[in-house]
């Protein structure tokens, strides 16, 4: 078995080394071969017992090193105690790295099971369905965690995954795993016979597998065209610390920092002026019933006013009150009074001088942060622990549609994405398809420090400029700030951990993509494809029972 443990140890590390912001891709297209080969060999050796119990171990092994290394950050979360001194979380860290282990390793099991029961054959093609259809998964319920979604890993070599706007990121996903089975077929094939024709048949079906889809991105990267009119935008990176300032210091000081960092960088033509997530904190609350008489909405649109073309774009914590319970959303929680209850929302907001306010509720939320998944199920059980990033123990209010931000000035409407929902493939589309010609990015992730953490998401985030042919203006509470063109080069940037302001033109694309229109439609194709296998699977082995039963007769 030590040749095993090796080979699932070889997996992890390498899927790691592949993996972005500092990993090499090309390492995604072996990474999953050595523990295939350790599959595939313990179930053919028939001295091995509980043969299913080894390969869940060594997958496990194998996804744990990947999970560990590549979100290694996450523990950067700081946790306040008794006496409010801040501390690092550790379980904000172990908690996903074991969850996704065990449902990565889960996946595998299925493979293991239905090339035991169905064979060889059908086993490969179930194995990138299940992958894919896992990942769908991770986009869609309430424990979303799409991070290790295999067509993020090339979100540093973007150059390669042009063609993402016909495909997705699950194009990527695809891709991976079409190379790694080739690679174990023909890795196999040479363990079992020794001969060098399939040495060279490796050679000859992996390169090509790889090398031309890269080569025909790299045609579309040069000759593609950007397309639109050009908007001019002002993206503001006040760096406040998320932890000691944003959610402690006067919310009433925080604007006016932020309303002082816009005036003095505004140009004759700037059109949007865009702050980050949460610009006013939860320390300032905007009640959604009362934002035309809010102060600060007021001052926003005296000084937006006095140039008529100029929009506001920020975000901002806000609140909503029901005078009854009956009138209250699922999410909303009950004041210390037991009487009134409330939703919070982390919001974004355009204000100007001469339009009604616009306003989008961030509904992709973060689990265990803005997000109680399954609250009926888990509060029973673990009361209302949650990670306090933000100011909020609850789960936020969401919005069941996408918000697009027009105005009457110019020909700008506005995808307001709100941190975490930059990575999420499919409900970017929902903008688009609403009419967004551009993407606003605001967000506030340095709740990691000087980490990977958000240079992650960046990466990440950028893919979407590729899927949907759109310009990206990102505004982040420390950086990166940035301004992404069509093809997903990043233009211009405020660096990590500055305090600034950053001027910028961006094109604004009207046109839809493959992907725009049909989002994750590979993503559907594994799901059928994976049940179709399944159901198969089963029959097949209720066959073979009732056969055993009828011959034992």
């Amino acid at each position: 078995m030590k040749k095993y443990v090796a080979y699932a140890i070889a997996s992890g590390l390498l899927l790691s080394a592949g993996w972005s912001s500092y990993g090499f891709p090309l390492l995604l297209f072996f990474g999953f071969v050595p523990l295939m080969l350790a599959e595939h060999q313990i179930t053919q050796r028939a001295q091995y017992k509980k043969k299913a119990r080894k390969v869940f171990g060594l997958s496990l092994l194998s996804f744990l090193i990947w999970n560990a290394i590549v979100i290694w950050w996450l523990h950067y979360a700081q946790q306040a105690d008794a006496n409010g001194d801040f501390h690092n979380s550790w379980v904000s860290y172990i908690g996903p790295v074991i969850a996704n282990s065990l449902l990565m390793s889960g996946c595998f099991m299925l493979y293991h099971f239905v090339k035991r029961k169905a064979g060889n054959l059908y086993g490969l093609i179930f194995l990138p369905a299940v992958w894919m259809s896992f990942e769908k998964m991770h986009l869609n319920w309430e424990l979303a965690w799409p991070w290790f979604n295999l067509g993020n890993g090339f979100a540093r070599f973007y150059e390669w995954v042009q063609w993402y706007e016909f495909t997705g990121t699950f194009g990527g996903t695809l891709w991976i795993w079409l190379v790694n089975i080739t690679a174990f077929y023909y890795i196999t094939a040479y363990i079992n016979k020794k001969e060098m024709k399939y040495v060279n048949k490796l050679g000859m079906y992996v390169l090509p597998m790889i090398l031309v889809p890269i080569g025909i991105s790299y045609i579309m990267y040069a000759t593609y065209e950007e397309k639109g009119e050009p908007l001019h935008a002002l993206v503001l990176q006040p760096n406040l610390d998320p932890y000691t300032e944003k959610y402690e210091k006067d919310g009433l000081q925080i604007y006016d920092e932020v309303k002082q960092l816009a005036i003095q960088n505004i140009k004759p033509e700037t059109q949007f002026v865009v702050a980050p997530e949460t610009s006013i904190p939860g320390s300032s609350y905007l009640v959604f019933d009362n934002m035309y008489k809010d102060l600060i909405v007021q001052d926003i649109r005296q000084w937006t006013g006095m140039k008529k073309d100029l929009n506001f774009v920020f975000g901002a914590s806000v609140i909503r009150f029901y005078p009854t319970p009956s009138l209250a959303s699922e999410t909303a929680s009950v004041m210390p009074d037991g009487i009134t209850w409330y939703d919070s929302f982390n919001s974004a907001l355009q204000v100007n001088g001469n339009d009604s306010i616009s306003i989008y509720h961030k509904s992709k939320l973060v689990v265990g942060v803005e997000n109680f998944p399954y609250r009926s199920i888990l509060m029973p059980i673990i009361g209302e622990f949650m990670l306090n990033f933000g100011g909020t123990t609850k789960t936020l209010g969401v919005q069941p549609t996408r918000s697009v931000f027009n105005n009457k000035t110019n020909d700008a409407s506005v995808a307001p994405i709100i941190c975490y929902e930059s990575i999420f493939g499919e409900y970017v589309t929902d903008y688009v398809r609403a009419g967004a010609n551009v993407l606003f990015t605001m967000t506030n992730d340095s709740w990691w420090g000087y980490t990977d953490g958000h240079r992650q998401l960046l990466l990440y985030g950028n893919l979407r400029a590729i899927e949907n042919r759109r310009a990206i203006v990102r505004s982040a509470n420390s950086g990166v700030s940035a301004f992404v063109n069509q093809r997903g080069d990043i233009m211009k940037s405020i660096p990590y951990g500055e305090q600034g302001a950053l001027n910028g033109t961006v094109l604004m694309n009207s046109e839809l993509t493959f992907y725009s229109k049909y989002g994750d439609y590979l993503a559907r194709i594994a799901l059928l494809v994976m049940g179709i296998i399944l159901a198969y699977t089963f029959a097949q082995k209720l066959l073979y029972q009732k056969n055993t039963k009828k011959n034992k007769k």
